[in-house]
């Protein structure tokens, strides 16, 4: 492992980053604080309590959710498909790094964006709510494989991606969608029985209420699963990307 590569791709994707650093904060912190006036305080003034907890404090693991996997995924299809656009890709390619250094570099830095803007997030719900961390070790560890697990899926966006339009096209018409509905803002268990069999179809589903569970100790499914769709996803994810850099699928055609 050519650590010098990948050391100077994460570099150089972090300076990128720190140069929009204001806008990359004040972003989030607007629209997690919006979320909490709107979901917190309207619908919140309604339901008051969802399995045993406040529903300001029970939307926070699904507002990080949010918003790490669509940074995640963004970050992460940008950073590669820039210097596919510009042409520089093909440097990157005849230099002597793998395409698994390749892979941690933008991989790398992408995940550490989201997990950045995810404490951010967490800090602001502070000021919102009284939130409890029950499993803060399991927290970070959901929150690192979902980082890394998404700007995965971002990468091989950014590969497929012949134009900035689709480079937006998931994240906002796939991934999106998916969290609304993988029980961000609810439990399943609110759910009629026959929505809530088709929503465990939904692959976020098992990533959210891993998450939550860190936080309050309850889920929809069980720990064991969300690990193992979490490991499921990423693995898939890499097998393709190694498909990708075999094949020079959308690289080198």
């Amino acid at each position: 492992m050519n650590f010098n590569a990948v050391w100077t791709i994460y570099i150089f994707e972090m300076r990128r980053f720190f140069r929009t650093m204001t806008q990359s904060i004040v972003s989030p912190v607007l629209s997690t604080s919006l979320y909490f006036v709107v979901f917190g305080t309207a619908i919140g003034s309604r339901i008051q309590e969802v399995e045993g907890t406040s529903y300001g404090a029970f939307i926070v693991p699904g507002l990080i959710m949010l918003t790490v996997m669509t940074q995640a995924t963004s970050n992460a299809s940008f950073g590669i498909y820039f210097p596919k656009f510009i042409g520089t890709i093909y440097e990157l390619l005849s230099a002597p790094v793998s395409f698994l250094e390749i892979v941690a570099g933008y991989v790398g830095a992408a995940a550490t964006k989201a997990m950045f803007i995810g404490v951010i997030i967490l800090i602001t719900s502070f000021f919102f709510v009284d939130i409890s961390i029950a499993h803060p070790l399991a927290m970070v560890a959901f929150l690192t494989l979902t980082c890394i697990s998404f700007a995965l899926l971002g990468f091989i966006i950014g590969i497929w991606a012949g134009n900035f339009e689709q480079l937006q096209l998931i994240p906002l018409l796939v991934i999106t969608p998916l969290v609304f509905l993988g029980g961000s803002f609810y439990s399943i268990s609110m759910l009629p029985p026959i929505w809530q069999s088709i929503t465990l179809f939904n692959p976020v589903v098992y990533l959210i209420s891993g998450f939550r569970w860190s936080f309050f100790g309850t889920a929809d499914v069980s720990i064991g699963l969300s690990l193992f769709a979490i490991a499921l996803f990423t693995g898939a994810c890499l097998a393709f990307i190694w498909w990708i850099f075999k094949t020079g699928w959308r690289i080198r055609q």
